[in-house]
């Protein structure tokens, strides 16, 4: 089991309660001469500054005494706060794999973390990680997030947990060993924090220490495992005086070059990379940051995992651009914005493709993605503990050109000139406690479709913190030739701290609530409610290490008409054993008879789906080892069709790690349904929408290999290979009541399918100075045009095989970014 991962994650709580005891305090040191960073702390301060020591176990007992002594002192200057740390240690026995920045967790490896609150407000840090390898890690923590638990996802926020992995600060650090164990000196420069402007300041600290070997995670101010929240568990770093940071602002310009070469039927198409573009980040005072992003390009970002979509909701994917993932924690609180809208695909891209197949136009171009011309992130938070964000996008408009039936050229827009907005006010209150206003705002050149959603969410803590109320408000409002309104509300009540937890959730989604031209919602139309209870052994016992069962039930309706969807159970198990090996289960289910309302695509109507029962067992093996290895079988039955039972899938995945510097990992899986039902079309006279019954089959390959030359140089390479195969069996119209009539359609074929999605993502990485890199990519993906026989090629392999016969799209790019600071350049001029 990755302890690592379940220690990190209670590190970084997002909940919050008021500590037993007072919280330690280390006085800050101001100093005239910076130390130098090289890992060995030679210099006199660090003899006399005043130490952060005794630390206590977090994990796996908590309470113990560290198993290691470890000594962090804090001293800063004008420009920067300093840590210096003496970690004691058997040098043979250290963990010292090499990793990417940000990856730390799960790996084979020592580190250092500290986190600083600099409101001191208990709710929002500053995470910054070294290993012993001398790899760096840095997250914001947002401890006051809020995450809508209705059971129907309308966030596109990747990470709704509050811990923001993708920001990255300009920092350095170094590691030595020695002969009592290891040394880390970091230099974090006030450009890459945040603070109010006071005289006199106290921060909020913690520092953190994990020891692979052991499994064993130390704080220097103690983190109870039964207490919600960490961030509100730091100690105080007091005495800060006079902070004067410099000017922030920096430059991040870039230069990419590469070639791209894509077949399509009539040839190939080869083009010539030539972009430029530049990053600016400007600290209007000690609080504020803008960051601008101007003709940015994404080239280098991980592809998508594609997948055949036969649902009538849309594919949300996750967000790869740097951009959009870096400090955005404050505008996905409200979980309305999902940023992959700007910069999307063109809304008639495909029906210009699907026109031109029918009527054979001949397209001589079709753009697949917007082009953003430029960002804009403001973010802060005052003296009062008031975060404010922007942020503003604005993308081109799109046009296609294409030939028509008659040899007369013509273009068809397929997406306006468009403008994204969002603002977002969110109150620090009293016991961690918050409000929190967010407007997101469409606005599309010629007035057509212009959206505007608004969000009111409140979180309110006890003074004791063990019990969290939370009241959420939204209100939608889409203009266009089908100008509609909507809102949606939502109530949680939880008792979030202790061994016994649990939570009561109720949403409301009313029929036209659309918060879709900048966020993400799966379906409107919808009330849900559940409960569930959770109860969890934090300590180790003879058997087991942490131990945590949950059990819950939910039920969905529709909001307009009232009319009942569905009833279920579900319950879970978690389960690490001493030998650091983990096994879960999860069993769920629906006891009666379900209605879907959506899957018809038809309003008002409705298609039933009988009872049925999902279990699913996962297991792992100790992450520590060199080999490890995780699986997962999951088995349902459905009470309609028996004949066609069970719906099944497996999952394994192997990494083995070779040295410190090289691992690869490997990830399968498997998963079939014999009796899927699903809408297929609708009829062409009397637009009656036909439903089938469909055997589905589909597989995932996944391997990874990472080689780290050092601690700032590596080379990755990422292949994914999807295959799903769909045959019809049988086809249904469907009764006013949701029930199927068999007898009304023959089989008809034609609608089989046989899909393959193939990417290669390979990068080589080099971070040559503090925010600076130098990065190689190489692209790889199966053609747009190719289609694969999927009666001919009827097994995953030969599949694969087909797949990697095919013609294949190829783009090989370099990239340079070079970080510019503007003091650094002040002092070279008055050098």
């Amino acid at each position: 089991m990755n302890l690592r991962s379940i220690s990190l994650l209670l590190f970084l709580s997002c909940t919050g309660i008021a500590l037993a005891q007072p919280p330690k305090s280390l006085h800050a040191t101001r100093i005239v001469k910076a130390p130098r960073i090289d890992g060995i702390l030679n210099e006199e301060i660090w003899k006399v500054a005043p130490e952060a020591g005794n630390f206590i176990v977090g994990q796996p007992k908590f309470g113990d005494t560290a198993s290691k002594r470890t000594v962090v002192k804090v001293v800063y200057d004008d420009e920067a706060v300093y840590i210096g740390a003496h970690l004691y240690d058997e040098h043979s026995l250290i963990r010292k794999q090499l990793t990417a920045r940000d990856n730390e967790q799960g790996q084979d490896v020592d580190l250092l973390g500290v986190v600083f609150d600099t409101y001191n407000d208990k709710q929002n840090g500053f995470l910054f990680i070294v290993t012993s390898a001398n790899v760096q890690s840095d997250a914001k923590v947002s401890s006051n997030q809020t995450v809508d638990n209705s059971g129907n996802t309308n966030s596109g926020s990747n990470n709704n947990s509050g811990i923001d992995y993708s920001w990255d600060a300009v920092w350095d650090s170094k590691v030595s060993m020695v002969a009592d164990g290891w040394e880390v000196e970091m230099r974090i420069p006030y450009m890459s924090l945040r603070f109010g402007k006071m005289q006199v300041q106290d921060w909020g600290i913690n520092f953190y220490r994990f020891i692979r070997r052991l499994n064993e995670s130390d704080y220097w101010n103690p983190i109870n495992p039964k207490v919600s929240g960490i961030i509100n568990q730091s100690g105080l770093l007091k005495g800060l005086t006079n902070l004067t940071p410099p000017l922030r602002l920096s430059f991040l310009p870039y230069i990419t070059t590469g070639f791209s070469t894509v077949p399509t039927n009539n040839g190939r198409v080869n083009s010539f990379i030539h972009d430029g573009g530049m990053d600016v980040k400007y600290g209007i005072d000690q609080s504020f940051t803008m960051d601008m992003t101007l003709i940015p390009d994404f080239g280098e970002t991980q592809s998508d995992n594609v997948v055949l979509n036969l649902t009538p909701y849309e594919i949300q994917f996750q967000e790869n651009r740097p951009f959009f993932t870096e400090g955005t924690d404050l505008f996905n609180k409200a979980g309305i914005f999902y940023s992959r809208r700007i910069g999307r695909t063109p809304t008639f891209y495909d029906s210009l493709n699907q026109v031109a197949s029918d009527s054979n136009y001949t397209i001589i171009k079709n753009p697949s993605l917007t082009q953003l011309y430029n960002g804009v992130k403001l973010t802060g938070r005052t003296n009062g503990n008031l975060g404010i964000g922007f942020f503003n996008a604005v993308t081109a408009e799109e046009n296609a050109e294409y030939i028509d039936n008659h040899g007369i050229h013509k273009t068809l827009q397929t997406e306006p000139f468009t403008n994204y907005n969002i603002i977002v006010l969110d109150q620090a209150l009293k016991n961690r406690s918050s409000l929190t206003f967010t407007n997101t705002n469409v606005i599309r050149k010629g007035g057509d479709n212009n959206a505007n959603v608004s969000a009111l969410d409140w979180s309110l803590f006890d003074k004791k913190n063990i019990y969290n109320l939370q009241l959420k408000g939204r209100f939608s409002s889409v203009g266009g030739p089908d100008p509609h309104q909507g809102f949606r509300t939502g109530i949680t009540y939880a008792k979030v701290s202790g061994i016994w937890q649990w939570n009561f959730t109720n949403a409301v989604t009313s029929l036209r609530y659309d918060p879709n031209d900048m966020g993400y919602l799966h379906n409107p139309n919808e009330i849900y409610t559940s409960f569930n209870v959770n109860f969890n052994q934090f300590t180790p016992n003879r058997y087991f290490n942490i131990r945590s069962y949950t059990v819950g039930l939910y039920t969905k309706t529709l909001y307009s008409p009232f009319a009942f969807r569905e009833f279920g159970i579900n319950a879970n198990f978690l389960h690490v054993f001493k030998n650091y090996w983990d096994l879960s289960f999860i069993a769920s289910g629906n006891p009666n008879v379900q209605y879907d309302y959506f899957e018809l695509r038809t309003a008002g109507r409705k298609m039933q789906r009988w009872p049925w029962m999902f279990g699913d067992l996962s297991a792992g093996t100790d992450s520590r080892k060199k080999l490890y290895i995780r699986s997962d079988l999951g088995y349902a039955i459905s009470f309609n069709w028996p004949e066609y039972n069970p719906f099944y899938y497996s999952t394994g995945s192997v990494r083995y790690r070779f040295n410190e510097k090289f691992s690869v990992s490997l990830f399968l899986h498997k998963e079939f349904d014999p009796a899927e039902t699903g809408w297929v079309y609708f009829e062409p006279v009397t637009n009656e929408p036909v439903i089938g019954k469909r055997r589905v089959e589909r597989m995932e390959s996944i391997l990874n290999g990472t080689y780290n030359f050092k601690a700032r140089m590596s080379l990755t390479v990422r292949v994914r290979h999807f295959w799903s195969k769909v045959h019809y069996v049988n086809f249904y119209h469907v009764a006013a009541d949701g029930n199927f009539l068999d007898h009304s359609i023959p089989f008809q074929p034609g609608f089989d399918d046989n899909f393959n999605a193939f990417n290669v993502d390979s990068y080589f990485t080099w971070d040559f100075m503090p925010g600076s890199r130098f990065m190689i990519s190489w692209k790889n993906e199966i053609g747009p045009d190719v289609s694969i026989d999927g009666v001919i090629n009827k097994t995953y392999f030969q599949n694969l095989n087909q797949t990697l016969a095919s013609p294949h799209s190829n783009q090989l790019s370099v990239k340079f970014i070079y970080f510019v600071d503007y003091n650094r350049l002040r002092k070279k001029k008055t050098a």
